[in-house]
């Protein structure tokens, strides 16, 4: 028995398995996430705002977290059910450790968020839609790995880089262009900070980087150490390089 249904047999009134009200006109929503491989691990990033409607909702929310010590998850869409969702993830593989007495295996991870998702579908028909973007470093294969999902919990292994959320069509752009197969890992945070820089630059509801608020992306890398979040000083590194080489570029 899986976390979600041991929670909706003790405590029906809390997990309902529907929601009989119509969601409210407009929602917060959050996006853009980005995640790339490089030799040893995996980057994901994500930007920090979230809109209602033309609004901006949130300028500082954060939309990448560790699933476990191996993995991380980036949710877009609507925001309160993207949290939920990654809380319940959480909740899921911590309750499955307890219980077997070894982590989930990240296949078998991606599996189960398949099911969580899929389980949210008769919210996404009305209009509160939150995907995921899941991405872990295997063990037993030495590699990174990255899943991507659809509304119906459609699980899909995504090669070397991807990015979900209203920015993602900019975001794609920069990935492709800037991905090799021999990245260092500051060489893919720096990539990864980049794609939500030109993804900020053409789509309203991705925030960029605000140097006065002091406001930075929320980047995490995940290799056979496990999860690390990249702090904000080394970030405001990465920014700087990244518009000098284009600032230099316009001049020539």
């Amino acid at each position: 028995m899986s976390f979600l249904d041991f929670a909706r047999v003790v405590a029906p009134d809390v997990v309902s398995a529907r929601l009989d009200v119509a969601p409210a006109p407009e929602q917060t929503h959050a996006t853009t996430i980005v995640a790339l491989s490089y030799a040893g691990g995996v980057v994901m990033a994500g930007d920090r705002r979230a809109t209602a409607g033309s609004m901006i909702a949130h300028r500082e929310i954060e939309k990448v977290f560790p699933a476990d010590r191996s993995c991380v998850i980036g949710i877009a869409g609507t925001a309160g059910i993207g949290l939920e969702l990654v809380r319940l993830f959480q909740l899921e593989l911590e309750h499955y450790e307890k219980i077997v007495g070894t982590p989930l295996s990240l296949e078998g991870k991606a599996n189960r968020l398949a099911h969580l998702v899929r389980a949210n579908l008769e919210l996404a028909a009305r209009g509160l839609l939150a995907l995921p973007l899941l991405a872990g470093f295997d063990a037993a294969a030495a590699a990174a790995r990255l899943y991507s999902y659809d509304a119906v919990g459609g699980r899909y292994a995504e090669r070397n880089h991807h990015a979900i959320g209203s920015g993602a069509i900019f975001a794609r752009g920069t990935l492709k262009n800037l991905w090799h197969t021999h990245l260092t890992e500051s060489e893919g945070v720096e990539i990864a900070v980049a794609s939500l820089l030109d993804a900020a630059d053409d789509d309203s509801a991705t925030g960029g980087v605000d140097l006065v608020r002091g406001i930075f992306p929320v980047v995490a890398v995940v290799d056979e150490g496990g999860y690390r979040r990249i702090g904000d000083l080394e970030l405001a590194g990465h920014v700087e390089r990244i518009l000098a080489l284009r600032s230099q570029a316009r001049r020539d």
